[in-house]
């Protein structure tokens, strides 16, 4: 993508990532963890993936007040690490039920959205309409 105009959120990597990333979470992980977790950690996890996609979304709504736009892009942030802690715990306590490598792989996906959105965040006033 790098090069192109962004016109949209669903031009946005992070966006596309960290939808992906939610589709894995909610018909890979959740379904598997034990029912004991389903009013903490599943519901944690499926509010949390949820929510990442939704906030850029809405944040690129508010891209021209640069105010309205971080706050958007900061609570993101803020979701990728609770994914993050999130899936780790999820990984450290229930290894007999979850595929620890995918696991792995959703933690390193939510490290990098968090890292990309505190880029766009830092770089959003040099981007062109």
């Amino acid at each position: 993508m790098e090069g192109k105009k962004i016109t949209s959120f669903k031009d946005l990597e992070v966006y596309r990532s960290s939808y992906d990333a939610m589709l894995i979470v909610m018909k890979e992980v959740l379904p598997k963890l034990p029912n004991m977790e389903k009013y903490d950690l599943n519901d944690q996890l499926s509010r949390a993936c949820k929510a990442i996609p939704r906030l850029i979304a809405e944040g690129y709504a508010k891209r021209h007040q640069k105010a309205g736009f971080q706050r958007y892009i900061d609570d993101a942030m803020g979701e990728c690490n609770e994914m993050v802690v999130s899936l780790s715990q999820a990984r450290d306590l229930y290894d007999k039920y979850l595929n620890v490598k995918n696991c792995d792989d959703l933690i390193s996906i939510y490290d990098k959205c968090g890292r990309q959105l505190y880029k766009l965040g830092a770089a959003w006033t040099n981007f062109k309409k």
